[in-house]
């Protein structure tokens, strides 16, 4: 089986999913595969001091993790959301041909960079329920898969906690998010969920998964659900984020 793959990286070379570069051969035996060293390098993580809720980090690199003013002020429902990066290039272009242009070839390279942070992050897997924010059944015909779904599966299968899709359902059909005022966001996705199996979730250590934190409504409204239906935490998990001023 190795000589076989041997073979077909030298009739097929692999590339790099986000620049599209051949890869050399010391950089296709990294993890995760298809990422070349000029785009790993280029990825912006979240450093801190950031907020010990939704995981915005604070512009300035002195200091310890506190509270946001946002935070403080709204008390959102989800106790916790951490993301390994920031929503900037080349992992823009990449959530973006994934999301909108049905590229699921990159949940290769996503899935591990997501995991793998999750695999540092979370304590005591077994003991934790993995859901994906869901879509409305509409707009699952329409882009033919749910990419918080494979982030989410990638994410459990290397946890080895349980996932659940099913659980947790989108009711409204909803305008999407891009380009709507922060305001407008937060009203389009009001009552826009509901927990078909509440017998799942109560009492339940949740996983929220989805792959770019922007203004935090969304999940917060998926935590609102849960919470409502007896989760007892809620920890949120994204790809990438945008910062917050």
């Amino acid at each position: 089986m190795g000589l076989l793959l041997q073979l077909i990286d030298i009739l097929y070379p692999p590339r790099c999913h986000l620049c599209g570069r051949f890869l050399s051969p010391a950089e296709g035996t990294l993890h995760p595969k298809h990422l070349c060293t000029e785009c790993r390098d280029a990825l912006t993580p979240v450093t801190h001091p950031l907020c010990t809720v939704c995981g915005n980090p604070f512009p300035t690199s002195a200091g310890q993790d506190h509270l946001c003013e946002t935070c403080l002020r709204s008390d959102p429902w989800y106790d916790l959301v951490r993301a390994p990066y920031l929503y900037s290039s080349p992992l823009m272009e990449a959530v973006q041909r994934f999301k909108y242009q049905a590229e699921t070839h990159l949940i290769s390279t996503l899935g591990p960079l997501l995991s793998s942070f999750a695999g540092g992050y979370i304590s005591q897997p077994k003991e934790i329920l993995t859901i994906p924010v869901p879509l409305h059944r509409r707009r699952l015909r329409e882009r033919g898969f749910n990419q918080s779904l494979l982030l989410a599966r990638a994410v459990s299968g290397h946890l080895g906690s349980r996932l659940d899709y099913l659980s947790l359902a989108r009711k409204k059909y909803t305008p999407p998010q891009t380009g709507l005022s922060k305001e407008k966001r937060k009203k389009n996705v009001r009552d826009a969920f509901l927990v078909v199996y509440p017998e799942r979730v109560r009492g339940a250590v949740i996983l929220l998964v989805d792959d770019v934190f922007t203004t935090g409504h969304t999940l917060n409204e998926c935590a609102r659900t849960l919470k409502r239906s007896g989760a007892r935490t809620v920890i949120c998990l994204t790809l990438a984020r945008v910062t917050v001023d």
